[in-house]
């Protein structure tokens, strides 16, 4: 049977649509449009499980192509840390992926002099960049840096979960990239997206960083250390790792 390039194209086109939809539907993420402030039905949050990150930095170089981030500022990435045990020798290497947290009592919204920085209804932390007049305060309140000047635009910029993607009915660029499957992005409101099923499934083990802000981050960890978090609950005794040195992508 004869077929035309053109319709060769479509009909792969059905195709790989429709096998882009089929983790959507297990993340329980909508894929009708969204207006700019989202929809209340959803609160969309990301997990991410170290058990399976392996440090490729496929997430920070996925993301740097979707959302064009300038050289040298990334929205998202794994920072690579180098280890030992307090009086011993042994030296081992931790991974942390890091990203904004989509607080649900975001610092960085507050201080923003021109309401250039707002919380969506489905809880995605945005910056409206014909707003924002690049002052850096929303910068200096995050607690996580994961907020930067881009200096292409001179405006401030950071990690949206990909909103643009989860509106097209698309995973984000990191999540979809990611080797190990190591990073879940899904709806909270939704009991039976695979988001909830594993918050849910390890909520005794699930832990977010720096928890004594109160800021309620939006982004879980599976088998994050103990010694990452400790020293933010104001635990007397030291934590047992020690930073030796510090690699950035």
């Amino acid at each position: 049977m004869d077929i035309s390039k053109r319709q060769f194209l479509q009909q792969l086109g059905v195709v790989t649509a429709g096998a882009s939809l089929i983790p959507m539907a297990q993340a329980g993420i909508s894929l009708s449009p969204q207006r700019r402030e989202g929809s209340d039905k959803h609160r969309y949050a990301m997990l991410i499980d170290l058990r399976r990150c392996i440090g490729c930095q496929s997430c920070t170089v996925s993301c740097a192509i979707e959302n064009q981030s300038p050289q040298g500022s990334f929205r998202t990435n794994v920072n690579q840390y180098q280890v030992k045990l307090e009086g011993r020798e042994e030296v081992t290497n931790v991974l942390l992926p890091r990203l904004c947290n989509h607080c649900d009592e975001p610092p960085c919204v507050p201080v923003c002099p021109v309401q250039a920085t707002f919380q969506r209804k489905d809880g995605i932390v945005v910056i409206d960049n014909t707003r924002c007049v690049g002052c850096a305060y929303c910068v200096q309140a995050c607690p996580y840096d994961a907020r930067f000047i881009n200096h292409s635009t001179q405006t401030a910029d950071k990690c949206t979960f990909c909103a643009h993607r989860l509106e097209a009915g698309l995973l984000p660029a990191c999540v979809e990239s990611c080797v190990g499957g190591a990073r879940v992005i899904g709806d909270m409101k939704d009991s039976q997206s695979t988001l909830s099923k594993m918050l849910a499934q390890h909520r005794h083990e699930i832990k977010v960083l720096k928890p004594e802000n109160n800021t309620q981050p939006h982004v879980f960890y599976l088998g994050l250390d103990d010694a990452f978090v400790a020293p933010l609950q104001g635990r007397a005794q030291p934590s047992l790792w020690q930073e030796v040195g510090e690699c950035h992508a």
